[in-house]
This record gives C-alpha cells, sequence and structure tokens, in this order.
C-alpha cells in the first residue's frame, strides 16, 4: 500500500492501473476458492443435463422456455464450456416447448444445482397485437451427468478369502490340495467361487475377475437407481415453487425468491450474466 500511496501522491496513473488490476485479480482468485469451498458434494464436479419445459400459455411460454435456454447457453459459451443439444421440441410458433442441454465443464453440476425450479417472466408480449402485459411459466431441471467409466475399486479389508479341496462327481477330491478359491465381499455380501483349475493361484485370479465384474453390474444398478430417484423427485418441483422473477414491465427487475438477490439489469442477466444469482445460491442455500 505504501507503493500504491506513493503512487496516488505522484498521480502516477500508470502505477494506480497496474497495482489496482493485481488487486482486481486477486479478489476474482479468492472468490473463486472461496466458491469451490462450497462444492464438496460427490456430484458438484459432474457436468449437468438442463431441461426445458414450457409452461401453460402456448407460444408466450414456448418463447420464455427457449429464452432461458438460451440464458444458460450464453453463459456457458461465455466460460468456454462445452454445450451439447441433446433433444429439443419446438413450439408451433416460437420457442421450444420442451428441450435437454448438456453443459460440460468443472464443477458446473455444483454451480446450477440451484437453479431447478420454475422460473416466472412478466413482459409486453411481442405476440400479443395488442401489446399487453403477460405472465408467463417455464421449469429448469438441473441434474448430473452419472459417469460410465466406474472405477472398481477392491480392498483388502473388504474380502473373506475361503480355500477348500476341489470336488469331482459324487463328492469325489478333484485333488488332495485346498485348490479352490471362495471369495466373499463384505459390504455387498456378494460371493465368487472357482475350482477349475489346480492351482489355486489361478482360481483366485479367475475369482478376482468374477468379482470385479459382478461389483461393476452392481454399480451400474445402483446408478440406475440413483436416475430413477432423481427422475422420481422431479415430481416435487411444481409449478408452485417459483424461484426467480424476470421482470421486464412496467418496471425492470430480477428477484430470486429464496435469497432476495435482485438486479436491475435484466437485459445483462438474460444475456448470461448469471454469476451473481449463482454464487449468491450457493453461499445461502448451501448452508
Amino acid at each position: 500500500m505504501d507503493i500504491y500511496n506513493l503512487a496516488l501522491e505522484e498521480n502516477n496513473i500508470e502505477i494506480i492501473n497496474e497495482i489496482s488490476a493485481n488487486i482486481r485479480s486477486l479478489f476474482i482468485k479468492v472468490k473463486q476458492i472461496e466458491i469451490r469451498c462450497f462444492l464438496s458434494n460427490e456430484n458438484d464436479t459432474c457436468d449437468s443435463y438442463l431441461e426445458f419445459h414450457a409452461g401453460a400459455g402456448g407460444t408466450e411460454s414456448q418463447d420464455w422456455a427457449d429464452m432461458l435456454r438460451r440464458m444458460y447457453m450464453k453463459w456457458a459459451n461465455k466460460k468456454n464450456y462445452k454445450i451439447e443439444i441433446i433433444s429439443e421440441h419446438k413450439g408451433e410458433e416460437a420457442g421450444i416447448k420442451s428441450s435437454i442441454i448438456k453443459i460440460s465443464g468443472d464443477y458446473i453440476n455444483g454451480m446450477l444445482k440451484y437453479e431447478s425450479g420454475i422460473h416466472r417472466l412478466v413482459r409486453i408480449s411481442p405476440f400479443d397485437s395488442g401489446a399487453r402485459r403477460h405472465t408467463s411459466f417455464a421449469s429448469v431441471w438441473v441434474y448430473p451427468v452419472i459417469s460410465e467409466s466406474i472405477d472398481v475399486e477392491i480392498l483388502d479389508k473388504d474380502l473373506r478369502i475361503d480355500t477348500y479341496r476341489s470336488s469331482g462327481a459324487g463328492g469325489q477330491h478333484v485333488n488332495t490340495t485346498d485348490s479352490a478359491v471362495r471369495i466373499t465381499h463384505l459390504p455387498t455380501k456378494i460371493v465368487v467361487q472357482c475350482q477349475n483349475e489346480r492351482s489355486q493361484h489361478k482360481n483366485k485370479d479367475t475369482c478376482m475377475n468374477m468379482l470385479k465384474a459382478r461389483l461393476y453390474d452392481y454399480e451400474i444398478k445402483k446408478k440406475e437407481k440413483e436416475i430413477e430417484n432423481l427422475e422420481n423427485s422431479k415430481s416435487d418441483i411444481g409449478w408452485g415453487h417459483q424461484i426467480r422473477s424476470y421482470v421486464l414491465h412496467p418496471y425492470k427487475m430480477v428477484k430470486d425468491n429464496r435469497t432476495n438477490f435482485e438486479s436491475t439489469s435484466p437485459e445483462k442477466v438474460l444475456d448470461g450474466e448469471i454469476d451473481n444469482f449463482l454464487e449468491s445460491s450457493l453461499y445461502k442455500l448451501n448452508a
């Protein structure tokens, strides 16, 4: 600060600007670290699917759903995130009835996880020849992209390994050594066994491969259950669950109904400048 004060006394604009730029850069980095502290849940690092549905009201709501989708896509573009349109059901005159997009990048799901809900728009309708004010609704649903690459980790402490003598037809022992192997995975109670080989080592290797396959199948079924639970929880987001209002007329205001964060620049918000709303949600709703 001594250098800064000296620069102010000498009116050295170049040094003042350089120090100010460094302070701004430091502030941004500190804020990024602070935000990451709120993104510690398992799915926060995942990419996200965003699902949009127009509410009742035909073209008005369909256009609003398209505006919302464009807002999130512009936000993602500004950050150089990857965007894919997974599905799209266009409206008869304008907008979309429904659409699903996928946004890929660092901590996408963590940043967007509180955007699920009903978004309300108040404006003078561009589709009304009488230029009347209309209220439109559209829903946004955010859920994580569940990774297909499952790393099957098998810990020694989770295994019980039993050896026994292989038996042939009629209970006759194939050999006199304990070459057969049975492995129990204690957390899941999955049991595999092999007695095909005379070598206990080979039978154990076969058992471990079988166990990995069983655990992989177990994880797949668990993932399907997680997706099913996510689908079921959609019904909890009713049309009455309004999370944010965007008013373009008779005044200009975007207000989050949960955090009370406001902006008087709806045009900028709809152009993708939603970071302040996302951060406010993380700070207040993540507590």
